[in-house]
């Protein structure tokens, strides 16, 4: 799935403008994935996925162009299969994949990420552009 930023639709019932998910789905029934949070902050952008049951060394990060990919596999415990009756199964034990695309403004060289209490937290900072006024002078012919 692709999250956009930024992509918006008037919702005339409630009579607000919520943030519109573009979903691209891929045909792969093995591939999950998981809801998560964005948050825009002033100079960055926050990313915060529950990620329950997984080393962090299971986590795979990658950024190609401006496009994030979390991606992670979570492995049913050894003893799911020690049980012999399982009245409910809601979990999903295979692999997941998120793509989310982002400004082109990220200074991805500094992204930071850390695992706090099953939340994948991620810190991408903006590029700082900086404006100023130009003065501009007339020429004496």
């Amino acid at each position: 799935m692709f999250k956009l930023f930024w992509v918006t639709w008037w919702d005339e019932e409630n009579e607000d403008i919520e943030t519109l998910d573009k979903e691209i789905i891929e045909n792969d029934e093995n591939v999950w994935q998981i809801s998560l949070d964005i948050i825009e902050k002033k100079y960055s952008i926050i990313i915060i996925a529950p990620i329950a049951w997984v080393k962090l060394e299971n986590i795979d990060l990658s950024v190609n162009k401006n496009v994030l990919v979390i991606s992670w596999n979570r492995e049913k415990p050894m003893n799911y299969y020690e049980w012999n009756i399982i009245r409910n199964s809601e979990c999903f034990w295979w692999d997941f994949n998120r793509n989310i695309i982002l400004p082109e403004n990220m200074d991805f060289d500094n992204i930071k990420a850390i695992m706090e209490d099953s939340l994948l937290i991620i810190n991408i900072p903006k590029i700082n552009l900086d404006s100023k006024t130009i003065k501009i002078n007339k020429i004496e012919w």
